[in-house]
């Protein structure tokens, strides 16, 4: 059967060999912990917790402040240190609540749960929106919100996004290898909140052993099937994981609920998982510490609050001093200048580069070859669209459709003239979006 697939999107060097065989590995943080009051889309989380106080594991340090917001919890037990503005991977600084590690490990009750046959929808939105559960494929959308729907019973379809897409990362796929049941059983209760939905679990081609025990889990599920993807990128991103899946259409205007589809990614469900049936909060994350300058690439079950320089160190630390390191993968990730920053409920991976062949390159003239049109998934003019953002026409822009841009790079990563199109357009897209918000 063929695999499924969109319009558009490039085949680039996978990278996933380093760690797609390196089972999970617990690792255990030190020291401080920095736990950020915005690690989600919408109003950062209010503190609820004061200097001095001494906090347990699965404590809640910060509560959400409106409904598109997410608690914080504590990952370990340990004295509050200071509330205090921190640097996060983007590189500004951010409030944040600093926790001294005890060591102790010391755990706050879990959150109270029943059978799920014996709670209502609302209950288990509710749980899924005590325990803090964001999207953490690194969109970061609170869960409850994707969960809240206006129309319920129009939601045909809820997707486990399980194509990993994104070149060296490899936690996805751990998971999936290594908790499978988790993954179907988080899927399940998902399903429980939409009952005319069917359950989806894309996966992509490159992983046929996660296919087969996906397909072995499911085999007396009538509601849910597994749907092999083309391996492409960026297969994982929304629109392109419904269209293949789905054979639905969405834009810039419209969120997947409006084709009738819920999307989370595998990390996500399992977590909902772990919140409805075990009433633990999220407060861990699984990372790929991987690239050609890591001594020993591994995935990392890591709590929320450790610093990043740990997770380098627990892999032997560089061979030689990387020219590049990246907070997630390099198609989509945010190149980072400092490594002392705290892993976030959103952090999929660190990947680190001998060497930067982006800014070796040397940009040129458009040669207009075409290609930058062709690996477009959303069917867009790149090439022209650069243009007209380094002239910054915002009304050329939005009526050549600039605002249907995903940023996902592909057009900067085939262009041979190695223009910096991903860049410019991003920059006119994120300005055009600011001044629409200024006119509300």
């Amino acid at each position: 059967m063929a695999s499924l697939t969109f319009k558009g999107g490039i085949h680039t060097y996978e990278g996933k060999d380093l760690t797609k065989d390196k089972k999970i590995t617990d690792l255990l943080p030190s020291g401080e912990l920095v736990f950020p009051l915005s690690q989600h889309i919408g109003a950062a989380a209010k503190p609820v917790v004061n200097v001095k106080d001494r906090v347990l594991r699965g404590q809640i340090i910060a509560e959400a402040n409106g409904f598109v917001s997410a608690n914080v919890y504590s990952s370990v037990s340990g004295t509050v240190k200071a509330i205090e503005p921190r640097r996060n991977v983007q590189g500004m600084m951010t409030p944040s609540i600093v926790i001294e590690n005890d060591d102790a490990y010391e755990e706050a009750p879990p959150i109270p749960v029943r059978p799920i046959a014996e709670m209502t929808k609302e209950e288990v939105i509710g749980i899924i929106r005590q325990a803090g559960i964001i999207g953490m494929g690194g969109a970061g959308f609170p869960t409850h919100v994707k969960l809240s729907p206006q129309n319920p019973g129009k939601i045909h379809y809820v997707i486990a996004n399980c194509a990993e897409c994104e070149p060296y990362l490899t936690s996805d796929y751990r998971r999936m290898m290594e908790e499978p049941e988790k993954l179907v059983a988080g899927l399940k209760i998902i399903l429980c909140l939409f009952e005319h939905a069917k359950g989806i679990l894309a996966v992509e081609d490159n992983k046929p052993d996660c296919i087969r025990i996906l397909k072995d889990l499911c085999i007396d599920e009538p509601r849910i099937s597994v749907k092999i993807l083309k391996t492409k990128y960026p297969q994982g991103s929304e629109r392109q994981l419904i269209y293949a899946a789905t054979n639905r259409a969405i834009n810039s205007t419209m969120l997947p609920a409006d084709a009738g589809c819920i999307v989370n990614n595998v990390d996500t469900i399992v977590a909902i998982y772990h919140a409805v049936i075990e009433g633990r909060p999220l407060m861990e994350r699984i990372v790929t510490v991987t690239g050609d300058a890591i001594r020993y690439p591994q995935n990392y079950r890591v709590f929320t609050g450790t610093y990043y320089d740990e997770l380098i160190d627990a892999a032997g630390g560089f061979k030689e001093t990387p020219q590049k390191i990246i907070s997630g993968g390099p198609m989509m990730g945010f190149a980072l200048f400092d490594t002392h920053v705290p892993v976030t409920k959103s952090s999929s991976a660190i990947t680190a580069f001998l060497r930067d062949p982006v800014s070796e390159a040397i940009p040129g003239a458009c040669i207009n070859c075409g290609r930058c049109v062709d690996a477009c998934p959303s069917r867009l003019l790149p090439s022209k669209l650069a243009d007209i953002a380094e002239h910054y026409d915002s009304e050329k822009f939005v009526a050549l459709d600039g605002l249907e841009c995903v940023e996902c790079g592909c057009c900067s990563y085939i262009c041979p003239a190695k223009r910096h199109l991903t860049q410019e357009i991003k920059m006119m897209r994120q300005s055009v979006l600011a001044e629409r918000r200024k006119k509300k």
